[in-house]
């Protein structure tokens, strides 16, 4: 009797956390949404000096109210969960428990409070709870063009970390100490900065040839962005058209490429021709 009433409560509760399309649980997701507005706004105001010296105290309780909030929401979701592990190491269960942390931590660690703004991840909520599944949709595209490019930009990025190391080091002997590359580590970052464009002129070349070097890297600065921007441009056109892609004789949408069959009536995607 006793285990059926905990299933009986297991399930209201998981109804209630994490169906938002019901009126009970689009009430408390909205809840939720205010209260973790409230706690980032509380820590923005914590960190203005005059009013964390009139009113700091007040904020303090109030930071550690929304942090009981918020535990309490995170043990029941992990209670209810139809699948616990699961739920703690998915992306929002991870945020969650991330949300809660830097309150506790700051009683070991002085600062760490300022890190709940963590919790405005869990403003991604808000697309379930509008039902915006545009959105939804938007996002899994560029989710799986990031995914796509990963292996693109993993080897552009190695390449660029091995240019700049070896410009770096090349700067570091024209150069020297006495234009400020005192290491190559220096020297790397002043390569870093400059490739990238950002330029902050905290160092810089003085000789002739150091001079002639960071111009070729100014100039391969220029190329560089535009390189991971086309390739996820080109992975986004792709999700994109695999997104629009629908099954012949249902019309249900095909969710890969490299699906055979449709998921909703069976038809053999080859077949479309």
């Amino acid at each position: 009797m006793a285990t059926r009433e905990n299933d009986l409560l297991r399930r209201k509760i998981y109804t209630v956390i994490f169906r938002s399309d019901t009126p009970s649980g689009k009430l408390f997701d909205i809840i939720l949404l205010m209260l973790i507005l409230l706690s980032i706004a509380s820590v923005f105001m914590e960190s203005v000096a005059k009013i964390r010296d009139a009113y700091g105290p007040y904020i303090v309780v109030a930071e550690w109210i929304f942090t009981g909030c918020f535990t309490i929401e995170y043990a029941l979701r992990v209670y209810s969960s139809h699948k616990p592990f699961k739920y703690i190491f998915s992306f929002l269960g991870i945020i969650d428990l991330l949300a809660i942390l830097p309150t506790y931590l700051s009683l070991l660690f002085t600062g760490t409070q300022y890190l709940v703004v963590i919790r405005a991840f869990r403003f991604l909520r808000v697309f379930r709870i509008l039902k915006l599944n545009r959105f939804m949709s938007e996002g899994h595209i560029l989710s799986n063009a990031l995914k796509a490019s990963l292996h693109k930009i993993t080897v552009f990025v190695a390449s660029v970390v091995t240019l700049v190391t070896i410009i770096g080091t090349l700067m570091y002997i024209i150069e020297g100490n006495a234009s400020g590359f005192t290491s190559i580590p220096v020297s790397i970052y002043w390569a870093i900065v400059t490739i990238t464009t950002v330029g902050y002129g905290d160092i810089s070349p003085q000789s002739p040839l150091g001079q002639f070097l960071a111009s070729i890297l100014m100039v391969i600065g220029y190329g560089i962005i535009a390189v991971p921007t086309g390739i996820v441009s080109v992975e986004m056109a792709r999700a994109t058209e695999e997104a629009k892609a629908k099954c012949p004789a249902c019309q249900a949408a095909i969710h890969s490429a490299r699906d055979r069959f449709c998921s909703n009536c069976g038809k053999a995607l080859n077949e479309a021709g």
